[in-house]
């Protein structure tokens, strides 16, 4: 992602970033998704649609919140 540096997300607290990109393997295009907790956990996917990763993101918070981290 344009806003990593040096391959580690600079994502902020309670935010997130995403970047489009085409795969150079099929020619499809995805989306590059972080978002870090207002506490500082990074959550990051490639995903279809920005969708699609904000799902992946929501399911991962519900299991973080059931499993008390």
């Amino acid at each position: 992602m344009r806003s990593d540096r040096r391959g580690c997300s600079t994502c902020l607290p309670g935010q997130e970033n995403w970047e489009a990109f085409v795969s150079a393997i099929n020619k499809k295009r995805y989306i590059q998704y972080d978002y870090r907790t207002p506490g500082g956990k990074l959550f990051s996917c490639v995903a279809p649609t920005l969708e699609e990763a904000r799902q992946r993101r929501d399911t991962w918070l519900q299991k973080m919140s059931l499993s008390g981290k």
